[in-house]
């Protein structure tokens, strides 16, 4: 081709072919020119009824071509309205063919062959039209036609990138172009230039952008017109392919709805260069097929690209502060800092800052308000961590860090204003609900929250939009605001007032653009206001469409889910329908008749109408307070039906009767919620129920301690939320009938806490008269005490499992929680107990009233007896509850307030002596008033020091034996001083004051010295650190759990400490470790990190603590109890023999719930995870592993592995490539496989039981390591003779999983390196594998290699640093000299998480945050750093100056790296590099770095060849579960199906993918071929999470139909035998039966309702013999144990039960999951049943329809979750939760146990021919041969 120089900068195609003359070019059907009055220009309009019959071509000879050569690719053209367009863009290849791109808004989705892309298109709409408010809450639903305000629209396409990425191809040039109609068109062009249409030539001269940056303005004649005063983004729509926003679809174009980012400056690097990096696949389209032949091929640029320059330099030059970051008064960085909408204008700039007041909404989002002491003032902002000020040095003498020093973490509390205000998420996932002024989002699985937080006073109303993205919140009091959030994000979007006070009830719409709230105005009268807040996701303004007054009560308010305009209320005495109308909100009544008199308490609509019915043919359900229920018509304003709910006659004693509907007094009902298949009822008796539609019959109930105030059905309706007056909120499992607690909390004030240390239990007071007792770690109440006296006061003992408690009569009792009984009762004190404490060595307690009487007992017997009462010497009064007495830390001193206000008294804690008093009132002679003291306590490092806090908002220091002031500390806070207490090291002081929570430094030492922290809506009773000085409780309103982020005491040694270790003497000391302890025997060695929550070390623990650790697996709680459906069961009082008081064992946890608190418990005692993904973590197991089965001899082996189908992109470092000698190897589970690379054939290398973690060979090949272990066990190393494929020898040293392998140079040593759990180094010696030496390191260590010139050297990197490690060997033993350097104080605190060797004499680290840092061996010191990436590298490869680095970002880079010469300065340079499909875990490369391969987090192996630009994918799996494997009848094809929404299709003799199929955001849990799975009418069905059937083609890789029987997940589908239906079953227990032709569902099965689906099987079968008519029979199998078998004609649609099989079982453990029901007929005759699951016996039963009974039986060794029969030999294959793959021959009952799984299996499926076999656990698939047994 010749020079395309003249091309440049761009080529206007309509003026080249000059379009006009129709010479060059050729238009058809319905084309014509016009002068467009919006571009001033004449344009082309293209227009016609077919879009292919009317169109322009550019050339007009199709032998022809444009040769532009430009990869950028620009029409400039409209849409028209109502109507469909087409383009289509015919571009060469550099491999000579010619690839056809077509995009429009005809395509549904996106499709792909190898010579055809096609793109769907959604148009763009104007600013704030109705059409762009639905496409952001919708993007899918505008595929189609384009809007009415559609306009005109620069389109962008980088060619070159698309045919890269879709089709590995390089882009050549363009060849031609077809504009189908409709649309109206003004020109188009070609450019290597990245033209942004909306800047023009001025600005774009001021920002420096220019061609030679790859970037600019658009030329003059391609722009277009912007009125003066205007902008062009208001007026146009700007749309790039692909998207530089990561939130569009990646497969389709449409307009990019994120701002503007500010644009780079001419010091950045190019646009050209960072579009690749943006351009990510998107998850944001719910329902989107993505299909390719083959799987996408990254993007290779070429060869020749430009450089990316970095100059390396000098430690000394390195600055700690970033040039680009701004000084700001709060230290945070620009770029992470995103401030709300709503500021604060009137704050005051100040020169210094004396503090900040910190908001932390929840772990990942924090929400950090820093501002002045008054907590009016604040400004909000954003932050995606805590962050630190630039420079260490100057900010650590300025404030108080780390900044913020406490993260609220966790509340235990529901209500506050309202308990009627609960939502779920759409997901079913989450539920919302308020907790005075907070609001929380709480997972319902792992009870992780998320908070929302901006209200200043409780939240009296919660309304989610349709789809639950959008939140509005409104809050109590006179100043009634109302927040609307971002739900997902957790921002505040925008705030307004929207009534005078009293706010209380919101609703959305369901597209969010309306919202409605009710309260009332200045005169106490209701007003109904209705605002427009289409535009607030924008950051737009809420504006008032319109707002009424009315005398009617309203108690609820809803607006319809299908119109907008329409809304509904009910209150006292009405009900009205409400409509806005040209502005103006109007409404009608019910005719209610004669029960125009009721109290009216929620309204509803019907759920599950058609989306075809008419508008007005709805109907309303309402409840009221007297127990009627009403169906209203809705179009006739009329009551259709009145039912009322009656309490049932109480027959006996202990059996309560179902509620009717006759005539009597009612059961006020107070919430109602309706699904398609149910009603749900919460009344005043503490009943949730669940109806019939018609409300003929209770389908379940559920009963609770307080009336419920609010239901909620799910959106799925599988669940249904409900809570209670009384603060309880928890959901019914409708298909398992289990009842699960979500929040238990006190209904009135926390008055006092204490924690108990070892067991992590919390105990409160509460003024509602209860006493709970809490699981810190998963907020379930253990315990409830109810007394009829109120308690003030609790203190747990320090070392017991007993807690006191003081009540407001002034007696004070003991109880022992792990018998529930009262251990003593005393009543010495006459007034309300105000203090109550132990001492810190558990000998005596203390207790306080407000009558000034002291009381000390001897807490070491069991009756604590009373040893002495002192009267009126405690300051009387309440106000110093519930900590008015103080212990010093030995336990020697007392102090309290008293006998006076003024004084301070110090007494012998052992005889009550007074030592010493202080009058506070003199010590400030200044002072205009006296001044008294409020709260004492002692400084934990000596009983020297006491602090004490006064009226005058002072804290004072004062020595115990002089009382002598030391200093002292002026205005705490601006109310007075509630709480008070100190750390255990003495470095932070906490104090309480109002609402608000101070953090101080100790010692006074910073400018700042101080932290303030909101939330609480009420004065904060208590606050106090945990005894582990981990977190923070404050109490008040609710309990507030806060991380405490503090770094701990610095270590006592520096870092150029040696030490060694050998077999023989073991390591002395850890030189780095941190001696400084707690003083509960719990070391911190690091801080904990923000983003993952606080465990503890229990290895380090001392034997007392350790004892209390065999409390940690016992729960006082009982399992859950199923919900019954006539009524409660009886349930045992263990309440203790005393008349007042009242012990209630909480047995409302769901066993999953139950599982979790012992889970996390246990974990808080585990060594931490370092936060790099480099560092290996098990695949979380949901399987046992049992070590008693006894696997067969390989010769007589039933089944044989033939093939493993993936790779574990879980593990590090577990791929090895040699070749030299041609190895290849890699993990799947814990199997080895040894591939050989040209034939495809695997040799399998087994014998390990667990996943695989890292691999390693040796330099001559010949011997290769493995190993794999778990979190509670040793790792197993298996040594393995490649050659003989065999095991050498197995050794095993460390107690975690190991980290990494490796050989030295010479193969004489073996390193083995230990996780997180285990920081170990092993050496060991090759020729025996006999442990040479070992070495506990200071951290976490990730990587590990031997030098490649000296085999005495090596080196590894971890959490503290790099590691410079020198071996010396003498005799048979060696030792280990290791050098410890931290990471360059350059690069911040980061994890080293890579390195290599470089030229022998220099090592390359890097981090985790993209640094490459390059050290001298000699000299030990880092003397270059660069940032080569942004994300975290984990792969780091070395081949002479050549350097390979791989990340999280799926970025792999090859770097030209100059030799390095001394330490002058030196450049590298980015060769090449690549994007592949996940994050890199492994690589091995050839000694020139010219070809290698590659292992990616996605399961995927990559054959890389940097010579000639190509790339292979090797290996592929899937990265989740796999749910299901079937072959094709012909056996050609086996095909399995994800949690991940793919379908993959793959080769049954090569084991390659040949296609796969994609659905995002949905898992496909079944599916099935059809019955003539060969040519042309191949064809698969998938089931997905979302209740819906695809059919996929395999001849046109096509999605061929899309079926919706279900509403929920789809469990089981199969084809009939004839392949005319197609049944399917659902979570629900609903089987439908679809045509395969037209999708229509025939016919619905409801026998098995409620009862999850576990299999379906269809034979031919003819039925006379069993005496129907039909010629075939279907089977499905429910988790209730219940198998139905029909006959069916599906030509005649006949379709009859045949046989009903219940198979009995014991009652179950609620601790256990039950396995599934499983059934299928018996291949060799089909009136044979099999079925096994849940029963008396773990067995197979063989069940004959002829005979009508079990005719055999087989016994198991484990519950079946899977199996399969096959054709062949009467062979079954059982799979186990044990791992256990199970193959019984079904004549004998021979059988055999095969274990290489890793995991528990959850499928396993013979071939037709029953000659292959497929199991299946987690991701790992095995194909197995069947010689047969």
């Amino acid at each position: 081709m010749a020079s395309a120089g003249w091309q440049h900068p761009y080529v206007n195609i309509f003026k080249h072919v000059k379009v006009e003359e129709w010479r060059k070019s050729a238009k058809a059907g319905d084309v014509s020119s016009y002068m467009d009055k919006t571009l001033k220009c004449p344009v082309f309009r293209i227009k016609g009824p077919v879009p292919t019959n009317s169109y322009i071509l550019v050339p007009k000879n199709t032998e022809h071509s444009l040769g532009l050569t430009g990869h950028y690719f620009y029409l400039l053209f409209r849409p028209t309205p109502g109507k469909y367009f087409m383009v289509h863009l015919d571009v060469a290849v550099e491999e000579g063919q010619v690839v056809r791109i077509s995009f429009s808004n005809m395509f549904k989705e996106f499709r792909s062959t190898a010579t055809w892309l096609q793109f769907p298109f959604l148009c763009g709409a104007a600013k704030d039209s109705v059409y762009e408010n639905t496409s952001r809450s919708a993007r899918h639903g505008l595929v189609g036609p384009a809007p009415t305000s559609v306009r005109w629209t620069c389109l962008m396409m980088d060619l070159r990138f698309t045919l890269s990425v879709y089709l590995n191809r390089r882009y050549s040039h363009l060849k031609s172009i077809r504009l189908c109609a409709n649309m109206v068109v003004k020109n188009m062009f070609t450019s290597d230039l990245l033209l942004d249409p909306g800047v023009s030539f001025r600005e774009a001269k001021q920002r420096g952008l220019s061609s030679s940056q790859g970037t600019g303005p658009i030329p003059r004649e391609m722009s277009f017109p912007v009125p003066k005063g205007s902008s062009w983004e208001d007026l146009y729509d700007h749309i790039k392919f692909p998207s530089e926003g990561t939130k569009l679809p990646f497969d389709s174009i449409q307009k990019d709805d994120l701002k503007p980012k500010a644009r780079s400056s001419s010091n950045e690097r190019s646009p050209v260069t960072d579009e690749c990096h943006f351009a990510k696949i998107s998850r944001s389209v719910q329902d989107r097929v993505s299909l390719s032949q083959q799987i996408t091929i990254p993007k290779l640029p070429p060869r020749n690209q430009t450089a990316v320059v970095s100059s390396m330099l000098k430690l000394s030059m390195l600055s700690s502060q970033p040039k680009d970051w701004p000084c700001l008064d709060d230290g945070l960085r620009p770029d992470s800092t995103h401030f709300s909408s709503q500021r604060v204008s009137s704050r005051p700039r100040r020169g210094t800052d004396d503090g900040g007041i910190h908001l932390y909404v929840h772990p990942e989002d924090a929400l950090s308000v820093h501002g002045e002491e008054s907590e009016d003032e604040v400004v909000c902002t954003t932050e995606s961590h805590p962050v630190s000020l630039p420079s260490f040095k100057e900010s650590k003498q300025q404030k108080l860090l780390p900044d913020p020093i406490l993260r609220l973490s966790r509340i235990i509390g529901f209500g506050g204003a309202t308990t009627r205000h609960v939502l779920w998420t759409k997901a079913g996932d989450a539920a919302v609900y308020p907790c005075h002024a907070i609001i929380v989002s709480m997972k319902i699985l792992s009870n992780e929250q998320r908070f929302f937080i901006g209200h200043t006073d409780k939240i009296s109303a919660l309304t989610f939009n349709g789809n639950t993205t959008l939140l509005a919140s409104a809050q109590s009091g006179n100043n009634s605001m109302v927040r609307v959030w971002n739900y997902n994000q957790g921002t505040c979007l925008t705030m307004f007032r929207g009534h005078a006070h009293s706010l209380c009830c919101l609703s959305f719409s369901y597209g969010g653009g309306i919202l409605c709230g009710v309260g009332k105005d200045g005169h106490n009268k209701t007003m109904v206001v209705v605002w427009n807040t289409m535009n607030v996701s924008k950051g737009g303004d809420v504006t008032i469409i319109t707002k009424a007054h009315t005398d009617v009560d309203i108690t609820t308010m809803k607006v319809a889910f299908f119109d907008d305009t329409r809304m509904v209320s009910c209150g006292r005495e009405n009900i009205r329908l409400w409509r806005v109308r040209n502005g103006t909100l109007r409404s009608c009544p019910v005719n209610l008749g004669e029960y125009h008199s009721l109290d009216f308490t929620d309204v509803t609509f019907e759920e599950g109408i058609s989306s075809d019915q008419h508008i007005d043919d709805r109907t309303l359900f309402a409840c009221t307070r007297s127990g009627h229920i009403f169906e209203i018509d809705y179009s006739r304003v009329a009551v259709k039906n009145v039912r009322r709910l009656l309490p049932g006659p109480q027959q006996h004693a202990d059996r309560r009767e179902k509620p009717t509907f006759n005539t009597g007094p009612g059961v006020a009902i107070n919430s109602i919620s309706v699904s398609p298949s149910f009603c749900a009822t919460g009344s005043e008796d503490g009943f949730l129920r669940l109806w019939t539609l018609d409300f003929s019959a209770v389908i379940l109930e559920a009963e609770h301690e307080g009336a419920v105030s609010k239901v909620m059905v799910s959106f799925d309706g599988l669940q249904v939320l409900a809570a209670t007056s009384t603060g309880n909120l928890g959901f019914l499992d409708v298909s398992s009938r289990g009842y699960n607690t979500l929040m238990r909390s006190h209904a009135d004030t926390v008055l006092g806490f204490s924690v108990d240390g070892i067991r992590r239990h919390l105990t409160t007071a509460s003024a509602d008269g209860t006493i709970r007792v809490w699981n810190m770690d998963s907020l379930h109440q253990l315990y409830d005490f109810v007394s009829e006296d109120n308690p003030c006061s609790v203190a747990f003992h320090p070392h017991e499992q007993t807690f006191s408690c003081g009540f407001s009569s002034g007696t004070v009792r003991v109880f022992d929680i792990s018998s529930a009984k009262l251990l003593a009762e005393h009543k010495q004190h006459r007034g309300e107990v105000i203090g109550l404490t132990f001492s810190s060595d558990g000998e005596f307690m203390f207790s306080a009233d407000s009558e000034g009487s002291l009381a000390l007992y001897t807490a070491s017997e069991e009756d604590h007896s009373v040893t002495r009462v002192a009267c009126n010497v405690v300051a009387r009064g309440t106000e110093r509850a519930p900590d008015a007495l103080a212990v010093s830390s030995d336990s020697s001193r007392l102090a309290f307030v008293g006998p006076s206000s003024y004084i301070v008294t110090i007494a012998d804690a052992r005889s009550l002596d007074e030592l010493l008093h202080v009058d506070v009132s003199i010590l400030d002679v200044e002072s205009p008033q006296l001044d008294s003291a409020l709260k004492v306590c002692f400084s934990p490092a000596s009983a020297e020091l006491l602090l004490i806090t006064t009226s005058a908002h002072k804290i004072l220091w004062l020595s115990t034996k002089t009382g002598r002031l030391l200093r002292q500390v002026s205005k705490v806070h601006q109310h007075p001083c509630s709480s008070l207490a100190v750390s255990e090291d003495s470095r932070f002081l906490l104090t309480s004051g109002h609402n608000a929570v101070k953090v101080w430094d100790y010692n006074m030492t910073h400018h700042v010295n101080s932290q303030m922290f909101i939330g609480h809506s009420e004065p904060i009773r208590q606050v106090r650190f945990t005894p582990d000085q981990l977190g923070v409780v404050s109490v008040g309103d609710a309990i507030f759990l806060w991380d405490f982020l503090a770094d701990p005491v610095e270590c006592l040694t520096d870092s150029s400490s040696q030490f060694k270790a050998s077999p023989s003497s073991p390591l002395a000391a850890d030189t780095e470790v941190n001696r400084a302890q707690l003083s509960n025997g719990m070391p911190r060695q690091t801080a904990p990190l923000p983003s993952s929550q606080h465990q503890l070390d229990a290895s380090a623990m001392d034997p007392v603590i350790q004892g209390g650790l065999g409390f940690l697996s016992v729960c006082e709680d009982d399992p859950a109890k199923p919900v019954q459906t006539t009524g409660p069961s009886q349930s045992s009082d263990s309440r203790p023999a005393v008349s007042f008081l009242k012990v209630t064992n909480l047995d409302s946890f769901s066993p999953l719930n139950a599982h979790h608190m012992d889970t996390m418990e246990l974990s808080q005692n585990k060594p931490v995870r370092p936060d790099c993904y480099k560092h290996y973590i098990p695949h979380l197991k949901t399987s046992s592993l049992d070590q008693s089965i006894a696997a067969p001899q390989p010769q007589d082996e039933g089944i044989k592995l033939k093939a493993v189908i993936g790779y574990n992109g879980n593990g590090r470092g577990n791929m090895v490539w040699s070749p030299d000698q041609g190895l290849f190897a890699y993990s799947c589970g814990c199997v080895v496989v040894v591939e050989h690379l040209h034939t495809g054939t695997q040799r399998h290398l087994q014998g390990h039981s667990k996943e695989i973690s890292c691999l390693a060979i040796s330099n001559d090949a010949q011997t290769m390591a493995s190993a794999a272990g778990g979190p509670n066990s040793r790792s197993l190393i298996y040594i393995w003779d490649v050659q003989a494929g065999t095991c050498r020898s197995t050794v095993s040293y460390h107690k975690g999983a190991v980290q990494s392998l490796a050989f030295s140079r010479d193969d004489l040593f073996f390193l083995s390196v230990g996780d997180f759990s285990d920081s170990g180094l092993a050496l060991w010696r090759t020729e025996n594998f006999q442990l040479l030496s070992t070495v506990n390191m200071s951290g976490p260590i990730h990587e590990a290699a031997f030098s490649p010139s000296a085999a005495s050297q090596m080196a590894c990197v971890g959490s503290h640093g790099v590691y410079f490690c020198l071996i010396h060997t003498h005799a048979s033993n060696a030792d280990i000299k290791v050098q410890r350097v931290s990471a360059p104080s350059e690069v911040g605190d980061v994890e080293l998480t890579a390195l290599c060797y470089h030229m022998d004499s220099f090592l390359l680290t890097s981090s985790n945050q993209g640094h490459v840092c390059a050290w001298d061996i000699s000299k030990q010191s880092c003397f270059m750093i660069w940032k080569a990436d942004d994300g975290e590298i984990g792969v780091l490869l070395c081949r002479g100056n050549r350097l390979l680095t791989g990340s999280n970002t799926h970025w792999l880079r090859l770097w030209e790296v100059e030799a390095v010469q001394g330490l002058s300065e030196t450049k590298v340079v980015v060769e090449q590099e690549i994007m592949l499909d996940g994050t890199m875990v492994s690589a091995a490369f050839d000694t020139s770095m010219d070809m290698g391969i590659v292992g990616t987090t996605a399961g995927t192996l990559w054959y890389i060849n940097w010579s000639d630009n190509s790339s292979i994918r090797l290996v592929s799996g899937h990265r989740s579960k796999v749910n299901d494997v079937v072959f094709s009848s012909d056996e050609h094809h086996f095909a399995t199906c994800s949690e991940d929404g793919s379908v993959r299709v793959w080769s049954t003799s090569s084991y390659e993918l040949v296609v796969q199929f994609q659905v995002i955001n949905q898992a496909c849990g079944c599916l099935c071929w059809s019955p003539s799975s060969s040519g042309d009418s191949s064809s698969i069905a998938a089931g997905y999470g979302d209740g819906t059937l695809r059919i996929f083609r395999l001849a046109s890789t096509d999605m061929e139909m899309k079926l919706h029987p279900h509403y929920v997940a789809v469990t089981a589908v199969t084809y009939s035998a004839s392949g005319h239906v197609i049944l399917s079953a659902g979570k629900n227990g609903l089987v439908a039966v679809s045509s395969s032709i037209s999708g229509a569902t025939i016919r619905v099965i409801r026998d098995h309702k409620g009862a999850t689906i576990n299999s379906v099987q269809c034979v031919n079968e003819q039925c006379k013999k069993f005496g129907l008519e039909g010629n075939e029979m279907f089977l499905a199998a429910g988790a209730d144990r219940r198998v139905s078998v029909w006959a069916t004609d599906w030509s005649k649609e006949k379709c009859d039960l045949l046989d009903w099989l219940s198979f009995p079982a014991p009652s179950n453990s609620a601790d256990d999951s039950l396995p599934p029901s499983l059934a299928a007929f018996y291949p060799a005759d089909h009136s044979l049943l099999v079925y096994t699951g849940y029963g008396v016996e773990k067995e197979l039963s063989f069940y004959s329809l002829a005979k009508k009974q079990i005719i055999k039986k087989i016994s198991l060794t484990h519950w079946a979750t899977c199996i399969s029969l096959s054709s062949k030999s009467r062979l079954l294959a059982v799979g186990s939760r044990e791992r256990v793959l199970k193959l019984i021959k079904s004549t004998s009952g021979k059988f055999q146990d095969f274990l290489q799984h890793s995991d528990s299996l959850q499928t396993c499926r013979f071939s037709p021919s029953g000659m292959l076999l497929f199991s299946a656990a987690y991701n790992e698939v095995l194909l197995w041969e069947v010689p047969g047994l």
